[in-house]
Order: C-alpha cells, then sequence, then structure tokens
C-alpha cells in the first residue's frame, strides 16, 4: 500500500497596505521511490591503488512515471588501504523521495585463487551454518553473518552480508547495510589451513558482539 506524503508549500493569499500574508499550504502526495538499476556489476575488486571501474545505473518512478537523475557518492572508497568499501548511488524524484542502493568495492592483493565457497558450520553447532559464495577477486557474501540456529525459529532470521579477503589471514566487512540495519564488525580473522576458518565479532542490531567461528564443512 503506497503512503501519503506531505509537501508543504508557501502561499502567498493577499496584500493588504503593502504588507503580504504567509499561509502555509499541504499537498498529498503518494510516496513513492525510484527504482534504481544497475547497468553493470553490484560487485567489484580493485588491487590497492587501482581504479574503479565505471558504474552506470539508471533510476525511474514507476508511480510517477518519471526518470530520475542518479547520483554516485565515491568518497568512502579508500583505493590505497585492503578491505571492503560501499559505493552508494541516489535518485530522488521530484518531490524528494529518495532511494538508494550500494555498489560493494574490495580492495585486496590476494591471489585470485583463493575461494573460500562452500557451506560452513557455526562453533561446530548443529543448525548453525552459513553458504559463502565467491562474488569477485577476494569478495564474498555469507547468507548466515550471524551464525543463528536455522533450524530453530526463536533464534532469529538469517542475514546476508558481504566480506572482502584482505590477506591471508584477515577479512574485512566494512560498513554495509543489511537487512536487520547497518553491519560493522571487529577482531575479523582468517584460516586457510584445511578446513578454512573464518572468525568475527559483529556490531549489528539485535545480535551479541561475541566471537563468531566458522569452520568449512
Amino acid at each position: 500500500m503506497k503512503k501519503l506524503f506531505i509537501l508543504s508549500l508557501i502561499a502567498a493569499v493577499g496584500f493588504t497596505s503593502c504588507k503580504k500574508k504567509e499561509n502555509t499550504v499541504s499537498e498529498l502526495h503518494t510516496y513513492s521511490t525510484p527504482l534504481i538499476t544497475i547497468a553493470g556489476d553490484q560487485y567489484y575488486s580493485i588491487n590497492t591503488g587501482g581504479t574503479l571501474p565505471t558504474i552506470s545505473a539508471t533510476a525511474y518512478d514507476t508511480f510517477y512515471d518519471e526518470t530520475c537523475p542518479v547520483i554516485m557518492d565515491a568518497s568512502s572508497l579508500d583505493n590505497s588501504t585492503p578491505g571492503l568499501y560501499a559505493v552508494t548511488l541516489s535518485a530522488k524524484n521530484k518531490y524528494g523521495m529518495k532511494a538508494t542502493k550500494s555498489v560493494y568495492v574490495a580492495v585486496t592483493d590476494v591471489a585470485s585463487s583463493i575461494d573460500l565457497t562452500g557451506w560452513y558450520q557455526r562453533n561446530a553447532t548443529p543448525g548453525r551454518s552459513a553458504h559463502i559464495t565467491k562474488l569477485a577477486n577476494g569478495m564474498f557474501m555469507t547468507t548466515n553473518v550471524g551464525g543463528v540456529d536455522t533450524t530453530d525459529a526463536t533464534t532469529g532470521v538469517p542475514v546476508t552480508a558481504v566480506f572482502a579477503v584482505t590477506s591471508l589471514t584477515t577479512i574485512d566487512f566494512g560498513t554495509q547495510e543489511t537487512d536487520a540495519g547497518t553491519l560493522t564488525a571487529s577482531q575479523e580473522t582468517l584460516s586457510l589451513t584445511v578446513p578454512y576458518t573464518i572468525a568475527y565479532s559483529i556490531n549489528l542490531s539485535g545480535f551479541g558482539t561475541q566471537v563468531r567461528t566458522f569452520v568449512k564443512q
């Protein structure tokens, strides 16, 4: 169901002895935001000191039948420091209703042969598993960053997140938006000794800050 958006306008309603009286007039508009479509990939990997490829995107508001300009904010990207970075794309319709979408960039010099793809078990606890998929060189996605017990509905909903492998022993989640809110992490480590192990502490609404360890199965 569409929501209503109130747009306030200042309208002059009359003049008396050269003095203008002003009233506030409200207009109701259905709340709708543009849909941002990225022409290329949403996930990129560059070497330290490298250049981000050109990102093309369009935005269209189907309710107001309006094409909207897309603005890219790459101010958070530091190509001199290995890590995961979110580049924000934003678009507004004629009423200022805004949509955003993120493009993720891994700055890393790790070998392309590193592949963490597979199922991981959290602390060998049944049900607490996550699947990791390779998105780009040194960039991966986990289906269960919190390692919640997927066999028990009371433990919460699994949250998907992206991370970069920044060295042979470290990973980085950067700062990213998830279905549960803004996520950051600390104590992020990686072991490429078989079986592969990743560990980290997340800062995310509804989750504790203990170190979570996942072992590849």
